[in-house]
């Protein structure tokens, strides 16, 4: 079974800004893969399917970006998920708006959430890093990233994730190099 979670933060204010843009791809999995509402709790919300005939079980953590970590220790302990099968998809403020990289371990970036993840789990998991651009100077990293997109900008993220999650089977078959040539095309 491969665990693949989204970070974001809960609530209405949050919906449509850069720190939730891994929520985002979660939805669009769960519409298109046709995925089924699992298990809900205060701290996550899970949701079971299959892609490409392997068993993924879905998470948005509910317990805020910061405290991440516990939400995907948690399931991933209690389902035995390895590791080197969980997946967590996240914004990036040092990648430009809509690029994608896919990283295994390596450090947090300064990102809370992948902090979080990384002091209950170890840095041993993927990592599909979502472009969402630099603030500018007048504007606390903190502080963009809890801020809506602009039009053009969400118009961008959303025809890169749609295609994130059209080839997420490349993922699971770890052919890397394929996703990402895949979708670094325009």
């Amino acid at each position: 079974m491969y665990l693949i979670a989204g970070l974001g933060n809960k609530g209405k204010k949050y919906t449509d800004t850069r720190h939730n843009v891994g929520f985002k791809v979660i939805d669009k999995i769960i519409t298109q893969y046709d995925f089924e509402k699992y298990k809900e709790s205060n701290n996550c919300h899970t949701f079971k399917g299959k892609i490409l005939e392997k068993k993924v079980l879905l998470m948005k953590p509910m317990t805020y970006m910061n405290n991440s970590g516990k939400a995907v220790s948690e399931i991933a302990t209690f389902y035995k998920i390895p590791v080197n099968k969980i997946f967590i998809i996240h914004d990036d403020i040092d990648l430009s708006v809509s690029r994608i990289k896919v990283k295994y371990g390596g450090s947090d970036a300064g990102h809370n959430g992948i902090k979080s993840i990384d002091m209950h789990i170890g840095r041993d998991y993927f990592r599909i890093r979502i472009g969402v651009g630099k603030p500018n100077n007048f504007l606390e990293a903190k502080d963009y990233v809890l801020k809506k997109f602009s039009n053009n900008d969400f118009n961008k993220i959303k025809k890169k994730s749609d295609k994130l999650v059209d080839n997420i089977s490349y993922l699971l078959k770890n052919d890397i190099n394929t996703f990402l040539n895949i979708i670094s095309t325009d």
